[in-house]
């Protein structure tokens, strides 16, 4: 092979790797939002999948320690949007190990685990929650450990109401 067309061989395999990771961090951004995000259609209207959610989180032995009703609170600055529950969970058996030690606090943003429960324009019911066992792996340790563990029981609670 002469070396023009050995450069241009070369010139080919750069421009071939240059596209092929602009083409694969592009398809990871535009997907990044259904990994972290999981969304289930409810068999139920809102106020049933809502009344069943918190039925089966007191069943679970899990508190609810916040809910925000964004249909009110945006009705309330002018704002007009369809029904949605933001809840928060807390299990204390999860929460208290995470908690407990200076260098796992640092997830503690992400506490508690927050479960949306909304309606859409096609007349249905979603339930929708971040991927925890995702966001989990990078801390490695407890932090997975314990996430795993919770996001585990959070799906238990939500296939009692999606079956």
């Amino acid at each position: 092979m002469d070396q023009k067309n050995r450069n241009r061989t070369i010139l080919f395999v750069i421009i071939a790797l240059v596209a092929g990771g602009l083409l694969t961090g592009f398809t990871l951004y535009q997907s990044a939002p259904n990994v972290m995000m999981m969304e289930d259609i409810s068999p139920y209207d809102f106020d049933e999948t809502t009344a069943r959610f918190e039925e089966e989180v007191e069943a679970a032995g899990w508190s609810i320690a916040g809910m925000h009703d964004m249909q009110e609170i945006l009705a309330g600055h002018g704002h007009e949007v369809d029904r949605i529950q933001i809840y928060e969970l807390c299990s204390s058996k999860y929460s208290a190990v995470i908690l407990e030690e200076d260098d796992e606090r640092i997830v503690s943003p992400l506490m508690p685990c927050r479960i949306s429960i909304y309606e859409k324009s096609d007349g249905n019911t979603y339930i929708a929650r971040m991927n925890s066992k995702l966001m989990a792996r990078p801390f490695g340790g407890i932090i997975n450990d314990v996430m795993q563990q919770a996001a585990d029981e959070t799906e238990e609670i939500l296939e009692n109401i999606l079956e």
